[in-house]
């Protein structure tokens, strides 16, 4: 499982806050742990606000904690540099409005994650969230288990690629499937094939911002989807140890990433250590 929130945008007028949040507290907490349980929960037995809730909570309740010595092998934090985003210059962090010269402050976090519970067991969640990145989205990429049977024993086990099922939530809103096909002829030879749905193809555009079915659901209390206390507790008992472990630790080598770019080399060694790599969408 790959969660992926990433930003054009650097910290625009926000440099005073945001330094003193970083992107750890910032999306993961929230943002983030949101989209895991949502994605990561068992059926409701109702859509009533606290029985979609609690089946939300009860995933971030079995998200493993990180020891010490797991966040630094399973977290990666960066901090952009000077670099090009969109066709245009930007600055480097630290040379943002009412930012520190020599802050430390994060502004990319990767992470591995596992849930304690028979459906995901062994099931590695990777997630990452940074600024300045080369595009503005936000999706979901669910990767499935590998046949235990390779009906083609034949052909080169590795030439079989797994298939994806890819959450498009921003900006727009569809669903992916990706899998392999046989290409046409006697050899045995396959190809990617995408099947895409998008919401705007079927239903039409309707301009938003998402804040107005936020306000909307205050206004008729529903609560279905707002984190409640016990919620955002355990999300805290996630994020909380990587920071104690961060602020003992100072980063050395910051900013370790070019505005423009997916985050620091190290956020692809998380992957590529498990024989895994980030799906980028440039869109």
């Amino acid at each position: 499982m790959q969660i992926s929130v990433a930003e054009t945008v650097g910290v625009e007028q926000r440099g005073s806050y945001y330094d003193k949040a970083g992107a750890l507290r910032d999306m993961v907490p929230n943002h983030i742990m949101q989209l895991i349980s949502l994605t990561a929960m068992e059926p409701p037995v109702s859509f009533r606000a606290d029985a979609v809730r609690d089946e939300q909570g009860k995933i971030l309740h079995a998200i493993q904690p990180l020891s010490s010595e797991d966040v630094l092998s399973k977290t990666v934090r960066g901090q952009y540099g000077d670099g090009t985003v969109g066709g245009k210059r930007v600055p480097a962090y630290r040379s943002e409005d009412d930012v520190p010269p020599d802050t430390r402050t994060e502004t990319f976090v990767a992470m591995k994650l596992q849930i304690d519970n028979w459906r995901w067991a062994d099931v590695p969640f990777y997630l990452r969230t940074g600024k300045c990145l080369p595009a503005h989205n936000t999706h979901i990429v669910i990767q499935f288990r590998r046949a235990p049977f390779v009906l083609f024993r034949d052909t080169p086990v590795e030439n079989l690629m797994p298939n994806q099922l890819i959450l498009h939530i921003q900006p727009e809103e569809g669903i992916s499937l990706q899998f392999a096909a046989k290409v046409p002829g006697p050899a045995m030879r396959l190809g990617a094939v995408d099947m895409n749905f998008e919401y705007s193809d079927y239903f039409g555009q309707q301009p938003s911002t998402g804040y107005e079915r936020l306000l909307h659901d205050c206004m008729i209390g529903d609560a279905t989807l707002f984190q409640r206390a016990d919620m955002v507790e355990a999300g805290w008992c996630v994020v909380s140890p990587v920071l104690d472990v961060w602020k003992a630790l100072p980063p050395r080598h910051f900013p370790n990433y070019a505005a423009g770019t997916w985050g620091p080399k190290e956020a692809d060694d998380l992957m590529e250590h498990d024989g895994r790599h980030w799906r980028n969408f440039e869109k």
